[in-house]
Formats: C-alpha cells, sequence, structure tokens
C-alpha cells in the first residue's frame, strides 16, 4: 500500500514597495546616495530662429565611494577642498619662478653672440661645395 503526500509549493514572499507604503527621509536619502541619481536639462533662448544661448545643466547626486567607482574624484585636486595638495602646488610654483629668476639672470649675463660664431644670424661655418 502506498502512501502518498500532497505537498503544497512554498512561495517566497517577497515584499514590493508600494506608492503607499512610507519611507523616511533617510531611506530616501539612503536609497538615492546607494544607487545615484542624474539630472539633466538643456536651457536654448533663441530669437528668431537664432541660437543666442544654451545652457547645459548636468547635476550627479551620490556617495563619494559611488563616485569612485565611477571615476570622479575631482575634489582629491581642488585646492580649496584639499589643502595638502594646494600647499604642494603652491611650493611647486614658488621653485618655478626661482629656476626662472636664476635662468634669466644667467642669460643676461652671458656675453651677447656676435654673428661670426652664430650661424642663425650668417656667420659661422659655410660650406664650400668646390673643396669638397
Amino acid at each position: 500500500m502506498s502512501h502518498s503526500v500532497q505537498q503544497t509549493p512554498t512561495r517566497v514572499s517577497q515584499r514590493m514597495p508600494h506608492a503607499m507604503d512610507t519611507a523616511t527621509l533617510g531611506d530616501i536619502l539612503e536609497r538615492i546616495l546607494d544607487k545615484g541619481v542624474v539630472i539633466s536639462g538643456d536651457i536654448k533662448i533663441k530669437l528668431v530662429d537664432i541660437e543666442l544661448l544654451t545652457i547645459q545643466i548636468r547635476l550627479l547626486i551620490c556617495s563619494v565611494d559611488k563616485a569612485r567607482e565611477m571615476g570622479i574624484n575631482w575634489w582629491a585636486s581642488n585646492p580649496y577642498l584639499n589643502p595638502v595638495e594646494a600647499t604642494e602646488n603652491q611650493q611647486q610654483l614658488e621653485r618655478m619662478q626661482q629656476r626662472i629668476r636664476e635662468l634669466e639672470t644667467a642669460l643676461a649675463q652671458r656675453p651677447a653672440a656676435t654673428a661670426e660664431h652664430n650661424p642663425v644670424k650668417g656667420g659661422g661655418v659655410t660650406h664650400d661645395p668646390q673643396a669638397g
């Protein structure tokens, strides 16, 4: 005698979000920063079919981690947001300005080149085709 047991399939219930569900501002902000939001728009001002002005607006809202994933890290080189790099850039600029002053001083102290020693101005070694 065989005994059969009928099993009903179990269905895993996954809750679908609905417009009626409430979410706190923190929940919404967390979702936006995790996934990211892009807002874009174009403003065009025309006069008699002549385009006078076009403004393209692109706004990306996301977390810093998400931005780095996308290859965006402009804040790392911004001197207002990264004072360490700003100081390094300022020091490099000062070194370059000092080097320019040194080169200008050395150039000013060098005797002026004459036409005899300067092949660009017509002097210097010339080639005589008959001499070989």
